[in-house]
């Protein structure tokens, strides 16, 4: 078979990335809506219900409990029922929950309600990181990721004005205004469940965009990748969650996550502390957000092009943990501003940058599984961030305490760049021939043991 031509290759990417990344980030920007606009109706809900701050980032946090205890089942659901139908059953339960977020009447059934939408939404994240290795080769893998993570600020920044906007219906029927944001926000996930069973496919070789020859060439470049890479199919799984690597990667996934969510459900509350309106409130919160999607365009591709992992995200988390300091030590309004636009920066760039490391150890189930459990690990930071800044802002008085906190955790995040690096990148230093081996070797071992 003739290979493509770098130019031809491209555009097959490109056509590729068209017909499937404008949907997935749609879907996730859906999502993530969902799960952050509770950062904005705790501006007034609180008061209505009796949520306090300690309460209210518990019940933040309970989220990525639910979310943790079930997405390795559902990354392996996604293997066994495909793409369209589970993503399908993942869009309906929670945006039906979501809804149901507007009739909490105190701490415990935000507490209930918070927890079943982590495990509505579980393994959407982690699932299409996975479906992501099914499309495309590596060496595309960072820009794809950082296209697809764009959905992220994107959703911040529509979340800020939305419910600025939504939160001033208070009274509208009888209800609160943070009960419309709930109603408002959890339709669109309802409504997107025909749209992915119509349109979305499980694998390049169910769609008629691709002729044979391209079919083959795709399969035939995936293949090549686990040849390179050494990549792991654990005859059981399971047994992925066992891997050193997996263990290792979730730990480092952690800071990142930790400080997205911890100052993410905050920072409404902490630009409501500049003055001005809901409204106005949603807008300054939005601007951060602005820089998290420049980098997004910017840091993947620079990471492509120079073929470089580490070395991006060692300066990332010491950008990161330099500007979160500031943010709280600075005592003026812009200049925190400022601060938090490159804390944003950096942070979403983070997170597409090390989304590229996974894929280059394990594929197929393996991958569903690894994935799985390294997301659902860090995602323990969208409980301890919350919950720790809630508790620090309640026994100090202020949101500082909490920041100096994140800032800490992301210099733990630069620490664990060098021993990854150390600890995995090393292997690949070794001749490409002998990594694959010796990769091969422990693969079998593995399959046959169990």
């Amino acid at each position: 078979m003739r290979q493509p031509t770098l130019s031809e290759e491209l555009r097959l990417i490109r056509r590729i990335t068209l017909k499937l990344i404008p949907f997935l980030v749609l879907l996730y920007l859906i999502a993530y809506v969902d799960r952050s606009a509770v950062g904005f109706a705790k501006l007034h809900m609180g008061g209505d219900v009796g949520i306090g701050d300690a309460a209210y980032g518990m019940g933040a946090g309970l989220f990525f409990i639910g979310y943790f205890l079930l997405e390795i089942p559902s990354n392996l659901m996604l293997e066994r029922f495909g793409a369209r139908r589970w993503f399908a059953r993942i869009m309906i339960t929670w945006g039906a929950i979501t809804i149901g977020m507007a009739f909490i009447q105190g701490p415990t059934s935000f507490y209930v309600m918070r927890f079943l939408l982590g495990a509505a939404e579980a393994g959407f994240f982690p699932g299409v990181l996975y479906y992501i290795t099914q499309w495309f080769p590596v060496r595309h893998r960072g820009k794809i990721l950082g296209l697809f993570i764009l959905s992220q600020p994107i959703a911040m920044m529509i979340t800020g004005p939305v419910a600025g906007g939504l939160l001033g219906m208070d009274g509208v029927l009888g209800l609160h205004g943070w009960q419309w944001l709930f109603i408002v926000i959890g339709t669109p996930a309802v409504l997107a469940t025909w749209p992915v069973l119509r349109w979305l496919p499980d694998k390049p070789q169910q769609v008629t965009w691709l002729d044979d020859r391209e079919k083959a060439w795709l399969a035939g470049e995936l293949h090549k990748d686990l040849e390179a890479y050494g990549q792991t199919r654990h005859g059981n799984p399971l047994h992925a969650l066992k891997d050193k690597r997996v263990l290792l990667l979730a730990l480092f996934y952690l800071p990142v996550t930790l400080s997205i969510y911890g100052l993410g459900l905050w920072l409404p509350t902490l630009i409501k502390q500049f003055g001005g309106s809901d409204l106005t409130t949603g807008f300054v919160s939005a601007v951060p957000y602005i820089f998290g999607i420049v980098g997004l365009l910017v840091v993947p591709r620079s990471s492509d092009r120079l073929n470089d992992r580490y070395g991006h995200l060692a300066v990332l988390y010491m950008m990161g943990a330099v500007a979160m300091f500031l943010s709280a030590w600075l005592e003026t309004p812009v200049l925190q501003l400022a601060a938090l636009c490159f804390v944003a920066f950096s942070l979403f760039s983070c997170t597409a940058v090390f989304w590229t490391l996974p894929g280059r150890f394990f594929a197929g189930a393996s991958a569903a599984a690894g994935i799985a459990l390294i997301n659902s690990v860090g995602n323990l930071g969208g409980y301890l961030g919350p919950f720790v800044i809630g508790a620090l802002k309640e026994s100090t008085g202020n949101l500082a305490s909490g920041l100096y906190f994140l800032s800490a955790v992301l210099l733990c995040g630069l620490v664990l760049t060098a021993i990854v690096y150390q600890r995995l990148e090393r292997r690949h230093a070794l001749a490409p021939e002998q990594f694959a081996a010796s990769a091969r070797t422990s693969a079998e071992t593995t399959t046959s043991t169990h």
